[in-house]
């Protein structure tokens, strides 16, 4: 028998960041989106969603990509659709990597960087990355499905040393 409880379905991640200084180059932050299947819940992802992919089935897509923190308000933003990811995929995490083409940047370089993560009009949580500031690359968010087939939210944010490139192979670690 199915749950009552629906859980989480339709989910936005939500980055923002000041630009950099004046004549700077600009920061540039990714959202990058790990799906992991029932026969590996860690290590390598199934696949993975970023500035220049989606999800094969289209249930993950990034539907705005910043290079410099620009943006009016929202730099970029990531859609999950959770309720129509195939069963075989129980985990999905979340992470912000910084690229690292201008020199080594880190969390606490970058202006008022902000994930928000909301179900709806739901706010499950704001990283602000204060806990991570040291850090390249951070997990902002994980979803899973929990016994009775319904998505969870776990939050807390991890923070990684790594380049965008290896981040997307240990996030999920």
């Amino acid at each position: 028998m199915s749950s009552l409880n629906k859980g989480l379905e339709r989910i936005e991640v939500d980055l923002s960041w000041d630009p950099g200084p004046a004549g700077s180059a600009g920061h540039d932050l990714d959202l990058v989106a790990a799906t992991y299947a029932t026969d590996a819940p860690s290590g390598t992802p199934a696949y993975l969603v970023h500035f220049d992919s989606r999800a094969p089935d289209g249930t993950i897509t990034l539907t705005r990509d910043s290079r410099d923190g620009k943006g009016l308000g929202v730099d970029e933003r990531l859609v999950l659709e959770l309720d129509r990811l195939a069963h075989r995929y129980p985990r999905v995490v979340v992470g912000v990597a910084i690229q690292q083409n201008a020199g080594r940047l880190t969390f606490g370089d970058i202006a008022n960087p902000v994930a928000r993560i909301r179900n709806g009009r739901a706010e499950l949580a704001a990283v602000d990355f204060a806990g991570v500031d040291g850090a390249t690359a951070a997990r902002v968010a994980e979803f899973v499905r929990n016994s009775s087939g319904v998505w969870v939210f776990r939050p807390g944010s991890h923070g990684f040393d790594a380049d965008p490139a290896t981040f997307a192979r240990i996030m999920g670690t």
